[in-house]
């Protein structure tokens, strides 16, 4: 039996046989299996490379416990759902680039891997490449100065066909995903070393491109700029033939690599071209195997630590290259039908949605809701578009998620639409639970309020919201009248409770009596800022904050159902650093000396806990003597999986005591 890496390739074509080939001389792995989509292309590709295990599905070669790793070689679309679906199998994985078509997928795929506990990387070849080494070794010794301009290119002239690969949408086809990517992890990589890190993320895109008869682009161009002033261009197309070249100028000189992408073709020597003083310099690089023999081998070096380290591709260097290529596809006009509204009608794995059976997510009741709401609720302020909702929401919902925050206002007006497509699209719609809110000022009135939720509902393609909260409150409104209109709203059949975002105790007081006086629904729950950070300034104009003692005793008193904005204090808990001023809102809003008192006792509880401060600060919140609904505001799943961890963390009422502290005790 080998002790060689046993590797199945998921795809058939042409990549699929280069790799095969290189993997024939690899050092540390074998290939043992081809899954197809029939049993035809299969047999033919068994033979080709003398394999028994010859699978007509890909299913059936993820099911075959022969198989260690896989290669992902299909066209583009299907990267993700097969690399989750590989990830879902005990499987390594190698998945050639790009990774998947956009950064909210690549996201998913990066969280699977990390659930399964398996290896994943992006297949840039050439990153594993000596070359590439060498590259990043002559950037950190200096070589040529400070980097200053970066430019890439990846370019050819292919043959006109739009049914195949290269230029049909369906498959993905343009020259940004096919070998723009290429250009875009050279020069994120060149830029990371020359700021000391293992790869740099623009902070600006522009681009420019030309989308022919078939809609996607077949010729694009792009600059980038980088922290530092280190500004990249980058050039891209499948139909047009360039210069196929990186050049990197620098302070004290510049570096051109002739071949870049391929470097050598099987074992042998490249060439940099290093110029300072005037004068040229070739800088001879020995490879000892084939290009994708040393990828593969690249992949077993790293299988324990489930990442390779730079300059092959980490998984934050992939959904960094993701987000650099989704804006310079932005910047051009191009989106694929399959990343449109109605395409998503599944998650990324093509499986129906279902609550992962290691779930945890605790659930209350709000009264009139009818439906049981998780405790904590999914902000949709970030995502705008229905790619990043998708994968945002369905990982809150796999994670045993219920409730869900908008608003109005919210991306105006895209993130209802993005949140009402992905309910209709997944039909939960009696399974999730949605909270709105509207009446912002100056429509802060019956009817004001009456038109921003009709606008609402329609944004998000339903009759019927779950609770509707005031966003804020107008004092030269008699209280009564406001609680007439939303009943004549519930009993139209518009909302099945509201309540008051940024309403004081008394105001809600009133609100509550006069509904019981006239037989009316009253507020069922208020949405105020809440966190073991005192709030110092208002994050927006008119917002509440009911951390004071007085509204926690109110709270506990009435039992009112806390729906509780930046409940991590906007990542004070994260940012949070008397000596420094990482975000400007976080210091306006939460900066103080008691407020870094709190950081401190939430890092000791941290310590002692083995979390994270900001876990400490979550369940603080969800530990109250009152029912309070965390809102939380990922903007990652990363970020998600980070919040949840909170549940688990259960502190006593002498711990939340000692960690709000209102002043320092002998």
């Amino acid at each position: 039996m080998s002790d060689k890496l046993a590797w199945g390739i998921i795809g058939a074509g042409g990549i699929a046989r280069a790799f095969a080939r290189g993997l024939a001389t690899s050092k540390t792995g074998e290939l043992v299996a081809i899954g197809s989509r029939s049993q035809e292309s299969a047999d033919k590709f068994g033979a080709e490379f003398g394999l028994t295990h010859c699978h007509g599905s890909y299913e059936a070669l993820l099911a075959d416990p022969a198989v260690q790793a896989v290669y992902i070689a299909t066209p583009h679309p299907k990267h993700a759902e097969w690399a989750i679906k590989a990830a879902d199998a005990g499987k390594h994985i190698l998945c050639e680039k790009p990774l998947t078509m956009n950064w909210p997928e690549a996201m998913a795929v990066v969280e699977a891997a990390r659930r399964n506990d398996v290896f994943l990387m992006e297949a840039f070849m050439y990153r594993c490449h000596p070359q590439t080494r060498k590259l990043v070794e002559l950037i950190k010794d200096g070589a040529i100065g400070d980097v200053r301009v970066i430019q890439a290119t990846f370019s050819f002239h292919a043959a006109f066909d739009p049914d195949r690969r290269l230029l049909n949408p369906d498959l993905g086809g343009g020259g940004i995903l096919d070998v723009g990517c290429y250009c875009a992890s050279m020069v994120r990589l060149v830029a990371g070393v020359a700021l000391g890190e293992p790869f740099a993320d623009p902070i600006d895109v522009k681009g420019v491109g030309h989308l022919g008869e078939t809609g996607v682009d077949e010729w694009a161009l792009a600059i980038l700029k980088f922290p530092g002033d280190i500004v990249a261009e980058l050039s891209a197309g499948v139909q047009v033939n360039q210069d196929n070249t990186v050049r990197i100028f620098g302070s004290r000189g510049n570096l051109v690599i002739p071949s870049p992408w391929f470097c050598t073709r099987g074992a042998g020597t490249s060439t940099l071209l290093l110029t300072r003083d005037g004068k040229t310099e070739e800088v001879l690089v020995e490879a000892d195997n084939d290009l994708y023999a040393i990828e593969a081998d690249t992949v077993a070096a790293n299988l324990a630590a489930r990442q390779a380290p730079s300059p092959a591709m980490s998984w934050g260097d992939s959904l960094g290259n993701a987000r650099t290529l989704d804006r310079w596809r932005e910047a051009i006009g191009l989106e694929y039908d399959v990343e449109k509204p109605a395409a998503w009608t599944l998650p990324v794995n093509k499986l129906p949605l279902r609550v992962r059976a290691d779930a945890v997510m605790p659930r209350g009741e709000v009264a009139g809701v009818g439906k049981a709401v998780s405790r904590l609720v999914m902000g949709t302020m970030a995502p705008t578009t229905i790619a990043y909702a998708s994968v945002l929401f369905d990982d809150f919902v796999e994670r045993g998620g219920t409730a869900f925050d908008t608003a109005y206002v919210y991306g105006g007006g895209k993130s209802e639409v993005a949140l009402g497509q992905w309910v209709k699209n997944r039909g939960n719609r009696e399974q999730v639970v949605i909270a709105a809110k509207g009446g912002t000022p100056p429509f802060c009135t019956p009817d004001g309020l009456a038109q921003q939720l009709a606008e609402s509902l329609d944004r998000l393609q339903m009759d019927c919201v779950d609770i509707y909260m005031l966003h804020r409150d107008n004092l030269d409104v008699p209280v009564g009248e406001f609680i007439d209109a939303l009943n004549g709203h519930v009993k139209a059949g518009r909302m099945r409770a509201f309540g008051g975002s940024n309403w004081t105790a008394a105001r809600l007081d009133e609100a509550n009596a006069y509904a019981a006086a006239h037989g009316l629904q009253g507020m069922s729950a208020v949405s105020n800022n809440f966190s073991l950070a005192r709030m110092v300034n208002p994050v927006w104009g008119g917002t509440l904050a009911s951390s004071d003692p007085e509204s926690r005793a109110w709270l506990t008193r009435t039992q009112l159902p806390l729906f509780a904005w930046s409940s991590q204090a906007r990542g004070f808990f994260v940012l949070g650093n008397s000596d420094t001023y990482p975000n400007e809102e976080v210091v306006r809003c939460w900066y103080s000396e008691d407020n870094f008192r709190r950081l401190e006792r939430a890092r000791t509880l941290a310590r002692a806990r083995g979390v994270a401060p900001i876990n400490v600060a979550l369940a603080y919140v969800l530990a109250q003597p009152f029912l309070v609904y965390a809102l939380i505001g990922p903007q990652t799943i990363d970020e998600t999986r980070t919040a949840l961890q909170a549940l688990a963390l259960h502190l006593t009422p002498e711990e939340c005591a000692w960690l709000n502290l209102e002043r320092e005790t002998v």
